[in-house]
């Protein structure tokens, strides 16, 4: 599929250049920048908190236990 991008000069530049020193076209280049973004932004791997996420869960009623007794005082 053929797009257009408004790409700031100096990003541009640098792009066609690095592009140019991995001896890739810069098509090519912008595909994989664009396909590491997007696979980043869904590996676990960029978000180190996310491993503990939910496992503080099997304390939820002794939290609310506690909130109650400290409402009650």
């Amino acid at each position: 599929m053929k797009t257009t991008l408004e790409i700031p000069d100096p990003i541009f530049r640098r792009a066609k250049s690095v592009a140019a020193e991995r001896g890739i076209p810069l098509r090519e280049f912008v595909t994989r920048a664009v396909q590491e973004k997007l696979d980043a932004e869904h590996a676990p791997a960029n978000k180190p908190w996310m491993a503990g996420f939910g496992k503080l869960k099997h304390l939820r009623k002794e939290i609310d236990g506690l909130e109650h007794a400290r409402a009650a005082a």
